[in-house]
């Protein structure tokens, strides 16, 4: 019986709804105001470093180049080998800590203001307003089907954008090549394999992150986006909406307060959610794609204005200075905690460490290499020959003539070259012979030292330990 009824059930079918939500196209309307002059004020300074910087010479060359080929890193009048890895790592602890910092006071500032993604999407979306309008102007054209007049238009836009893209890809790759090597091998389309794939590389890039995934990139791929929630603190500064001053929503006539009406000074005109480059309502609280771009607080700030209730709608502010209402005193006083000052206070050690580590290096580094195929010999005059080779690196920004020396063995004398002449940023090897009388030491190893000195500055010197073998 039970079989029976079996076959005859018959199957419901259940809807599943998608594991991802749809892409909805975020037309984010132009706003002005402080913050909108704060951020395209970093757009331009961050632009005008990295455009710039690689146009800039510096004794004769380019003053910021990673030059690969050469193994050596150009910064001004600091020249940086593979030995002085140790700076990268120093910097890169440098870059965590600033960042730990500036996210437990600020939030995510640098996401608002200094992020590559959040720059350039900035600048193709100033193209996309100045070709294809405004936010009502974008809907409506995106709406309508290919004609004369959006293909003309979206050629336009896409043209430039490709342009910036390739621009900025070949402005990347000029910090590894130099840059005016690098445009005359593009000119001439000769370009090195590595060369032309990361300038096509990041120009695509660039083209598809900036003006096509925006916000996507912020919302589902940035990583610090995920990671930021265990460095906010309820005393961390947030884009904040003030829901006790706010709700109520409600529209009212302008020129009327919110005290004249039972409605809160929100007046529900969404202008905060069609400026935000995400596409957030910050109404609804802090959220992981909020950028911090402060978009909302001058749009709202402007609706304030017109409808005759004060600034502050939605502001820069903390959970703490909400909940318990701090004055502005209160609030920034809170800013200074057992956190902020820890960070401060190693960021500032480990820069105050590197900087007195570059100021006071010298510029010489000198490797000691022993001919290991004999490891001593009888010379022609009875004494005792140990073969080295001395690689001498000069990274300095100018030539030096160096003096070699050897001693820790009671008679210890070069024979071979006592001086060399090293061109600036450059290396050489110098092949030499010690020697000793027989007796002169103990049997087997013996320590010695190199003494590598610069005849035009005395600061510059170097001691290298080596081993003399007796038999």
């Amino acid at each position: 019986m039970d079989q029976a009824a079996g076959s005859k059930a018959k199957t419901i079918p259940i809807k599943v709804d998608g594991l991802y939500e749809k892409h909805k196209t975020v037309y984010a309307r132009s706003v002005t105001g402080v913050f909108n002059n704060w951020r395209w004020a970093m757009v331009l300074l961050t632009q005008a470093l990295f455009y710039g910087l690689c146009w800039i010479d510096w004794g004769g060359r380019q003053a910021v180049l990673f030059h690969l080929v050469e193994r050596k890193f150009y910064i001004f009048g600091l020249v940086f080998w593979p030995q002085d890895v140790i700076y990268l790592a120093v910097l890169l602890v440098i870059s965590a800590y600033g960042l730990f910092l500036v996210t437990a006071v600020g939030g995510r500032l640098f996401c608002g203001y200094a992020c590559p993604q959040t720059v350039y999407t900035e600048i193709l979306m100033w193209i996309e307003r100045k070709i294809e309008g405004e936010r009502p102007a974008r809907i409506k054209l995106d709406a309508q089907p290919m004609n004369a007049r959006k293909f003309r238009l979206k050629l336009l836009k896409h043209s430039l954008w490709l342009l910036i893209a390739l621009w900025t890809g070949i402005t990347f790759v000029g910090y590894f090549t130099p840059i005016k090597e690098l445009l005359g091998e593009f000119a001439a389309f000769n370009l090195g394999p590595w060369e032309a794939f990361w300038i096509f590389f990041y120009a695509g890039f660039l083209y598809l992150m900036a003006g096509f995934m925006r916000e996507q990139v912020c919302k589902y791929m940035c990583p610090y986006a995920r990671f930021q929630g265990v460095m906010f603190d309820p005393d961390t500064l947030i884009i904040s909406y003030d829901p006790e001053r706010g709700e109520p929503r409600g529209s009212r006539r302008k020129g009327v307060g919110a005290k004249a009406q039972p409605v809160g000074d929100c007046v529900d005109c969404s202008i905060c959610v069609q400026v935000c480059p995400t596409g957030i309502d910050i109404r609804n609280g802090l959220q992981l794609e909020c950028i911090a771009c402060a978009a909302c607080i001058d749009a709202c700030d402007q609706v304030m204005d017109k409808v005759g209730s004060p600034r502050g709608l939605i502001r820069y502010s903390t959970e703490n200075a909400l909940e318990k209402h701090y004055t502005s005193r209160e609030m920034f006083a809170h800013l200074l905690r057992f956190r902020t000052l820890l960070y401060t206070s190693i960021l500032l050690a480990i820069i105050l460490a590197t900087a007195w580590s570059l100021a006071h290096r010298v510029p010489l580094k000198v490797d000691v290499l022993r001919d290991r195929s004999t490891l001593s010999r009888e010379a022609d005059d009875g004494r005792i020959e140990n073969v080295f080779r001395l690689v001498i690196s000069n990274i300095d920004d100018s030539t030096h003539r160096y003096s070699i020396a050897v001693s820790g063995i009671d008679g210890i004398d070069i024979v071979g070259q006592r001086t060399v002449e090293v061109s600036a940023a450059s290396s050489t090897t110098v092949a030499l012979s010690a020697r000793v009388e027989p007796g002169t030491g103990k049997k087997g190893s013996n320590p010695i030292f190199f003494d590598i000195r610069a005849d035009d500055r005395e600061t510059i010197a170097v001691r290298e330990k080596a081993s003399f073998f007796l038999p």
